[in-house]
């Protein structure tokens, strides 16, 4: 599971440097699709049989955007 927590220490790591910190933000899908991030949500749960009484929702975008091929992974 990853929580927002995790979440601030990797974003906290990326940003120190000038390339990442200008990056274009992506989720890559289970089957290899690449898509934007457009949006991060905090939600509240029910609690009833729920263990977290909140969520961070990431939306993406629902059109796929055309780029090159990766070259390597930094």
């Amino acid at each position: 599971m990853f929580t927002g927590k995790v979440l601030r220490q990797a974003l906290d790591k990326f940003m120190k440097g000038e390339v990442a910190a200008n990056a274009r933000v992506q989720v890559i899908l289970p089957n290899g699709e690449f898509y934007d991030i457009t949006g991060v949500k905090l939600l509240e749960n029910k609690l009833i049989g729920v263990r977290e009484s909140h969520r961070l929702a990431i939306t993406i975008s629902p059109e796929q955007w055309k780029m090159g091929k990766v070259i390597k992974k930094i």
